[in-house]
């Protein structure tokens, strides 16, 4: 018997589907033949608590650490025993037993880790899919490969998730040790990924808070050309007081400018116009799509993540969505456009947009190069009936359609105009945007550009009908929101100095993955080291004086950059005993520089939002799951799969080991 063991029961139904023989369900495996597919539900396995390598490690203690295990051991996650059972059972009847892992680093560790807990000897083929279609399954099934080459990948992945797991189970345990002798009651969890994220608040919010606000001053001018009106702003000269982006300080040459304004007549000194075409906006991944979500709809990324979970499992409306892919297969251009007829014809806003569709366009969203793991986010064909969803899923489901059904309208083509002029031997400028082909644009609800300058030529007469100065001010950095936080995560290269480590880290994923960000925000509300106000995301005390007593190093993003080079070094066959060693040293330093005065000092001069009673409910009990053993269970993923699948979602963030 061929045993295939897919990643997830998506996965194992799409894979029975395109065997020649149909499969007959049975209790966690699909039988088709001599095939038998079986699945994970995302990990079976975690990495085993201090405890389970000596009982000694049970009660915390700051002379055990670092924790340091001498040989690794997996433990399986309660809610899965039974699907464990189910494989294990399999195992002992099959002849060939082939690995069916999403094609990335956590796909090759999640199957291959559970086919060596259970002690299969034989040799291993790799399955790799990376499209659902029937057709792209079958022709993956009939070009198997040898998952011995794929172990470099295998022990990057193994080597993220222990390093993980040290990191987050050593510097936790310190951290709530000395908040213990420092005062403070439960768990401080410290994390690879969750600290970073956390110093971004915190530093955000020091920077609104010491922000002061000043004055400047704006004078714009009406004119009158032989086409139209305008209005033109001044470009004070350096001799006048600047900012840095050159706005004007003091009023008065704006004032004295202003007086003498009206009735002056002038000239344009430059028109440079540019044609601009703009592709569609491509597809959906979930990150991109959590960003949209919040500003358009106020969902949290938490609240994304699950309704979209609710569309592909309950409703089988939408692909595969905890994907980082924006792009989808070029195959699927032969289906799509009936999928998508199918799915909007109930709908009055889908089927309107649809009808403006051109089907046999192709837009750079197609492009099988750039399809990974996953394809970006999808309809799938299925009727989709609003009455049948809450406002909020249908919302969302609007949104993955929209960018789809986008992919068959023109690109938007702009005429854009910037113009100066030259008035009492002063500079003025003007800007505008004309469309010239709408194209994909009445699918959005963007913010509206320049209104168009009427048609100007260089060197015609212009005169000024008013003028006025306005005074404005400074403002400070907007606190992030869900939305402005993913998209953080995102593109966290932004906020390190160091061109190398942006490189990395532009090369990669950004903090966190598609399907940890939302979770991570949650778990950093749990422990209480944020808050929502409204829509804001901000740090309380005890988070302030968390990042303020940790190493510098340890609440900024450069540690995954340099986590990713060690990791993809191995991926390409390096020793991955190096790393671990390193980390290791590393620990040593960082353990001993937990200081309950520095924490007491921290927690008494932070400053930061207080708890509301409402908040305070959200706390976490404390205990060593929030420090790594229950690590891949956040509250996000637990609430975001079905009943099945939420128990044993995928082992790649962690309270207090990401």
């Amino acid at each position: 018997m061929r045993l295939i063991i897919a990643e997830k029961p998506s996965l194992a139904r799409a894979i029975a589907a395109a065997l020649p023989t149909t499969a007959k369900r049975q209790e966690g495996y699909l039988v088709a033949g001599d095939t038998t597919v079986t699945w994970c539900l995302g990990h079976l396995l975690e990495q085993a608590p201090p405890d389970a390598y000596d009982p000694a490690y049970k009660p915390w203690r700051r002379d055990h650490l670092p924790i340091v295990p001498s040989r690794w051991k997996l433990t399986p996650r309660p809610r899965a025993r039974g699907q464990l059972s189910v494989i294990r059972s399999l195992l002992k009847q099959a002849s060939v037993v082939v690995h069916a892992g999403d094609p990335d680093r956590e796909g090759q560790l999640l199957v291959q880790e559970v086919i060596e807990y259970l002690g299969w000897k034989g040799a291993v083929a790799r399955l790799l899919v990376n499209d659902l279609n029937r057709p792209a399954v079958a022709r993956a099934l009939a070009r198997l490969e040898d998952n011995a080459h794929f172990q470099p990948l295998y022990q990057a992945a193994e080597s993220r998730a222990r390093a993980d797991w040290l990191y987050g189970i050593n510097l936790t345990r310190a951290w709530t040790l000395i908040g213990r002798q420092a005062g403070i009651d439960g768990v401080l969890s410290v994390g690879r990924v969750q600290t970073p994220v956390l110093g971004l608040v915190v530093r955000r919010d020091e920077e609104i808070r010491r922000f002061v606000p000043y004055p400047f001053h704006v004078l714009w001018a009406d004119l009158s050309v032989a086409a139209g009106t305008l209005r033109a702003w001044w470009v004070p000269g350096e001799q006048h007081r600047l900012d840095e982006r050159g706005r004007l300080l003091d009023r008065a040459p704006a004032e004295a400018l202003a007086q003498r304004l009206v009735g002056a007549q002038g000239l344009v000194s430059s028109v440079e116009t540019r044609q601009r075409r703009q592709a569609p906006p491509l597809p959906y991944s979930l990150s991109a799509l959590q960003v949209d979500a919040a500003r358009r709809h106020g969902l949290s990324a938490k609240a994304v993540l699950d309704i979209c979970q609710r569309l592909y499992e309950r409703h089988q409306l939408i692909t595969y969505p905890r994907s980082d892919c924006r792009y989808l297969p070029e195959e699927h251009l032969t289906t799509l456009p009936r999928q998508l007829e199918t799915a909007c014809a109930n709908d009055t806003t889908l089927a309107g947009w649809l009808r403006g569709a051109d089907l046999s366009r192709r837009s750079k969203a197609w492009n099988d190069k750039k399809v990974g793991a996953h394809h970006a986010l999808a309809p799938t064909g299925r009727p989709f009936e609003p009455s049948r969803l809450s406002s909020q899923e249908a919302d969302v489901y609007r949104l993955i359609a929209r960018n789809v059904i986008a992919q068959f309208y023109p690109s938007l083509e702009t005429s854009e105009v910037k113009a100066e002029f030259l008035i009492l031997e002063e500079r003025f400028r003007a800007s505008g945007q004309q469309v010239l082909v709408p194209g994909w644009k009445p699918l959005f609800t963007t913010r509206e550009e320049a209104p168009p300058l009427p048609t100007l030529k260089q060197g015609e007469a212009c005169h000024v009908n008013g003028a006025e100065v306005e005074d404005r001010e400074t403002k400070p950095p907007e606190p992030f929101t869900d939305a402005s936080l993913i998209k953080a995560m995102m593109n966290i290269a932004r906020y390190v100095d160091d061109p190398d480590v942006r490189k990395t880290l532009r090369d990669t994923d950004g903090l966190g993955t598609e399907a940890t960000r939302a979770s991570i925000i949650e778990t950093l509300l749990d422990r209480r080291y944020l808050i929502r106000q409204g829509k804001a995301l901000r740090a309380t005390r005890l988070g302030v004086a968390l990042i303020h007593s940790l190493p510098e190093a340890v609440s900024r993003p450069e540690r995954t950059a340099l986590w990713e080079q060690r990791l993809e070094a191995i991926a390409n066959q390096a020793d991955p005993t190096s790393f671990i060693d390193g980390l290791v040293q590393d620990l040593h330093g960082l353990v001993g520089s937990a200081d309950a005065a520095a924490l007491s000092q921290a927690m008494a001069t932070a400053q930061g939002e207080s708890m509301a009673p409402a908040d305070k409910g959200r706390r976490r009990k404390a205990g060593t799951s929030n420090s790594g053993k229950g690590s891949k269970r956040t509250k996000g993923t637990r609430g975001s799969r079905s009943s099945k699948t939420r128990r044993t979602s995928r082992q790649t963030s962690g309270e207090g080991s990401q």
